[in-house]
């Protein structure tokens, strides 16, 4: 990874800063991006710590708004004129339903739109590294989750768990996608589930949602040592080199859920996601 461009969402914190650490610790220049500036400035002091001489910028937004993702997308897209990997991992849980300015379900816009539009401002740059790789934090939250296309925003009854695995789902149909249209290009898209664990998500909330989630992290929660684990793997192995569309699950390669593996859908959501965002699809 000497010298490689890894661009990473969700990096100050849990497994995304733990990833930004082992790859700056074998070399790599980082690029996160991160919406706190006392939290960014926190997680750069930090891999320094444990990766004396790295070399990292920072870029901040609010992956909730589609202006920030877009911009975001064209500052990071201006910095780096080559992207060897792109890890979108920023994600979060809520616990009651709220509405950003562009009247998305705030789940819907963090945990999908936000990979999907910061990767097409983005994927010039990377194909331009190729061989290069994006890598999706998903979750096996997806298996009871369907898409309702005709409420993607949850406006017909709200349930957390439920927006949560929808978006999980819509990331693996994304990465699905993805890699179909990335075929040739020297890019490979693959995703994850990183395991339980023990991170601040769903720590935004309050009430009974923050205090289960606690209850049930503490307890059986990974670390976030070992939730990195299989981000870092399709980051850097040479195992997955060739490996491309696939959901991974222990660094191993899984089956997802029926709806997950379903080709119509993923283009579908692909060209909902494109007009939403107002993009080429």
């Amino acid at each position: 990874m000497q010298g490689k461009v890894c661009v990473i969402t969700g990096g100050t914190s849990g497994i995304g800063l733990v990833a930004a650490e082992t790859l700056a610790q074998r070399g790599a220049r980082l690029v996160l991006v991160a919406r706190e500036k006392a939290r960014g400035e926190a997680a750069m002091a930090r891999i320094r710590e444990r990766a004396p001489g790295a070399q990292i910028s920072i870029h901040y937004g609010d992956l909730s708004r589609l202006q920030e993702m877009r911009r975001l997308g064209q500052e990071i897209g201006a910095a780096e004129p080559k992207i060897d990997v792109l890890m979108n991992n920023a994600g979060a849980m809520f616990s009651r339903r709220s509405v950003t300015e562009d009247g998305l379900e705030r789940t819907f816009a963090v945990n999908h739109m936000a990979y999907f539009v910061l990767t097409q401002w983005l994927r010039e740059r990377v194909i331009a590294a190729a061989p290069a790789r994006i890598v999706n934090t998903a979750s096996e939250a997806h298996r009871r989750a369907r898409l309702d296309f005709a409420d993607l925003q949850s406006a017909r009854g709200y349930s957390f768990f439920t927006a949560y695995g929808r978006s999980k789902l819509a990331n693996i149909l994304f990465t699905r996608e993805l890699a179909r249209r990335l075929a040739g290009s020297g890019v490979t898209a693959n995703c994850l589930h990183p395991g339980l664990v023990a991170t601040r998500i769903a720590d935004n909330n309050r009430g009974v949602l923050s205090l289960a989630a606690g209850i049930v992290k503490n307890l059986f929660g990974l670390s976030p040592e070992k939730g990195a684990e299989t981000m870092v793997y399709l980051a850097t192995s040479p195992d997955v080199a060739g490996v491309t569309g696939v959901y991974f699950d222990k660094s191993r390669p899984a089956v997802p859920a029926a709806a997950a593996q379903d080709d119509a859908a993923a283009r579908r959501l692909w060209d909902e996601s494109a007009r939403i965002a107002q993009l080429p699809a």
